[in-house]
C-alpha cells in the first residue's frame, strides 16, 4: 500500500503519475488532506481513498507500507510525532520531500530503526518530467529504496545521491526552473522588441530550450555541452556575437552566482536562520 500524508500540488502529482505508470491502482492509495477540496478532487478524479487521520493512514498501510509526508518543513517534527507509534508497529517507510530537512531531523520524533527515505523532487513532476534526489538512512533495504524510486520514476528521472550534496541539487534542479522559466520570459521580450507578439515568443524560445535539453540529454555519453556549443557557432556568425555580448555581461558568471547563493541560503535553512 501507498500513502500520502497531504494533498498538495506535488503529492498530487505523484499519485496521478504512478496510477498512469501502473505502479500502483487506485484501490492501494489512500491520503490524509486538511483541505476538504482539493482532497474530494482526488477521490473524484482519481478514485483513491481518503482517511480520517493521519495514524489511521499510516494503520490503513499495514506492514511495510510506504508513507509519502507531504507537508512544509516547518511542521513535518509535529506530523510525524503524531504517528511515531503507529509507524514503528508497522515498520512504515518514511518517505520525506519537506525542501531543507535532512534524515537526521527527520528521525527526530521517529522511533529507532525507522526506516526514512528523503526525496527532492522538482515542479516537472506535475508533467511526468521531473528530476528527483533520493537517499536513505540505514535502516532501508534495496527492495524498499527501489519501490521508493519506482515511484518517483513515474513522474521523471531519480538520481541517488550523497545526502550532503543535497543542496547543490536543490539549486541546479529544483531552484533552476525558475531561472530558465526567467531565461525563457527574457528571450520573449527580446523577441518582442524586435516585432514578435510575446505569446508566440514565448512559445518559440520554450521550444527552444527543450529541445536544446533533450540534445543533451540524447548526446550526453558522446559529447558535453561546450561541445554543443561549438556545433552551433560558426566563425564570424550570429550565434559566437550573442554569446560572447552574453558572456560580457556576466552571463556565466551569474549562473554560478546563483547556485551560489541557493546552495547556502539552503545551509542557512538548514541551520534554523
Amino acid at each position: 500500500m501507498l500513502g500520502f500524508l497531504g494533498a498538495g500540488n506535488m503529492n498530487g502529482a505523484i499519485i496521478r503519475g504512478v496510477l498512469d505508470a501502473g505502479t500502483y491502482t487506485a484501490d492501494q492509495i489512500v491520503f490524509t488532506s486538511t483541505d476538504d477540496a482539493s482532497a474530494q478532487q482526488l477521490v473524484s478524479e482519481l478514485g483513491i481513498t481518503r482517511v480520517p487521520s493521519n495514524r489511521k493512514l499510516v494503520n490503513a498501510l499495514g506492514e511495510g507500507g510506504i508513507l509519502v509526508v507531504g507537508v512544509k518543513p516547518n511542521v513535518i517534527g509535529e506530523v510525524l510525532n503524531e504517528i511515531w507509534e503507529v509507524a514503528a508497529a508497522n515498520h512504515t517507510v518514511i518517505v520525506s520531500i519537506a525542501a531543507g530537512t535532512e534524515i537526521s531531523a527527520i528521525a527526530e520524533p521517529l522511533s529507532a530503526k525507522q526506516p526514512i527515505v528523503r526525496i527532492m523532487p522538482n515542479v516537472a513532476a506535475q508533467i511526468g518530467a521531473g528530476m528527483s534526489a533520493i537517499c536513505a538512512n540505514e535502516w532501508v533495504s534495496s527492495e524498499q529504496l527501489s519501490a521508493v524510486t519506482d515511484i518517483f520514476s513515474a513522474v521523471g528521472a531519480v538520481a541517488q545521491i550523497a545526502e550532503k550534496d543535497f543542496a547543490t541539487f536543490s539549486a541546479i534542479a529544483s531552484c533552476s526552473p525558475a531561472w530558465t522559466f526567467t531565461y525563457i520570459d527574457a528571450l520573449a521580450r527580446a523577441a518582442l522588441a524586435h516585432g514578435i507578439p510575446k505569446t508566440e515568443a514565448v512559445r518559440i524560445a520554450a521550444q527552444a530550450v527543450q529541445g536544446s535539453a533533450q540534445l543533451v540529454l540524447e548526446k550526453l555519453s558522446q559529447a558535453a555541452p561546450a561541445n554543443l556549443v561549438d556545433q552551433v557557432t560558426s566563425p564570424g556568425g550570429t550565434t559566437i556575437a550573442g554569446l560572447l555580448a552574453m558572456e560580457e555581461a556576466g552571463f556565466s558568471a551569474a549562473v554560478v552566482t546563483g547556485v551560489d547563493a541557493a546552495i547556502a541560503r539552503d545551509n542557512e535553512i538548514q541551520a534554523g536562520a
